[in-house]
């Protein structure tokens, strides 16, 4: 099997983390780098939080690069309240002193699309360090393979006002230029697909009878995020939407959707929104692939198989759990 080449840029976040967790076990990617931008927390935390992913994983040879700090033009927000103050549901783990985080987040971006052949990214958080590399060196994107972007919310209410969801909302004039300025297709993976991907208590309490190292990391770092969706929305358990993301690049049959030209909403109370043409109104060629349907079960299996691995037998054997 060729592995396809990826960079995964992402703010992590616990759920950037169990989705670099699932593309570092997953055979069919190559991870060449991890990218690291503010969202759900500062740049310099999410990228120590990378650091801590690749370290379960047993792959702090992966470089994690330093990406921009703050939006193209609006003040930063953050997610802490989602996350906890550490991004990792307040667990505060000791800093890993094995791996060092590279400066130059962008730069690398663009350096890997000229040098490197049909590499694609797979955007887990704001689009700030994609737009600023756009912004740089457009000419480099040419060679982008495929792109991936966890974002957006089409026919469902958003995450953090009534129509947007957070990464787009976090940086909207980043977001829109991409999606303006990138010469691929972005395949949107937004909330209407990952707010079906939920972490339940049930599946949580099994995967602890399994690896008990993979199982108490995953635990630790969720149960923050269990409590905040409890009080936010009453969900039991917690939407993991990052992960999503990563399966659809490796099989397309867990998530589809249809063709449509998208832009993102700059200013005003409808910031961050996408903005999906579907009946076409605006005559633009299509720039996106909005995903509208998701096999919540295909994609689990997925995930706990290959975190889960040598336990593939019981995973398909348990009922009720999935």
């Amino acid at each position: 099997m060729q592995k396809r080449k990826v960079i995964i840029d992402c703010d992590p976040g616990i759920d950037d983390s169990l989705a670099i967790l699932l593309a570092l076990n997953s055979p069919e990617l190559d991870v060449v780098g991890i990218t690291v931008c503010s969202g759900n927390v500062p740049a310099k935390l999410g990228a120590k939080n990378a650091l801590k992913a690749l370290q379960m994983c047993s792959s702090l040879d992966i470089p994690v690069y330093l990406g921009e700090e703050y939006p193209l033009k609006r003040e930063l927000v953050t997610a802490q309240d989602t996350h906890g103050e550490d991004g990792l549901g307040e667990n505060f783990y000791e800093e890993i002193k094995e791996a060092i985080v590279n400066e130059g987040g962008v730069d690398f971006i663009i350096d890997t699309l000229i040098k490197e052949e049909n590499v694609s990214i797979i955007a887990l958080g704001p689009l700030t360090n994609i737009a600023k590399a756009l912004m740089k060196d457009k000419e480099a994107f040419k060679n982008l393979d495929e792109f991936v972007s966890m974002g957006g919310a089409f026919r469902i209410h958003g995450n953090c006002s009534p129509v947007a969801e957070f990464n787009y909302w976090v940086d909207p004039h980043g977001a829109d230029y991409v999606y303006k300025n990138l010469s691929k297709k972005i395949h949107m993976v937004g909330l209407d697909v990952t707010r079906k991907i939920v972490l339940t208590p049930n599946i949580i309490e099994f995967i602890n009878r399994l690896d008990k190292d993979m199982a108490a990391f995953i635990t630790e770092i969720t149960r923050f995020y269990v409590d905040f969706h409890w009080e936010q929305e009453k969900v039991i358990g917690c939407v993991i939407n990052d992960p999503l993301a990563v399966a659809y690049f490796i099989d397309r049959s867990i998530c589809s959707g249809f063709e449509s030209f998208v832009e993102v909403v700059e200013d005003g109370v409808a910031m961050g929104q996408s903005i999906v043409d579907s009946f076409d109104f605006y005559k633009k060629e299509s720039n996106a692939i909005v995903l509208t349907e998701v096999d919540e079960k295909k994609f689990m299996y997925m995930f706990l198989k290959r975190l889960f691995k040598g336990y593939e037998s019981i995973i398909d054997s348990v009922e009720g759990v999935i």
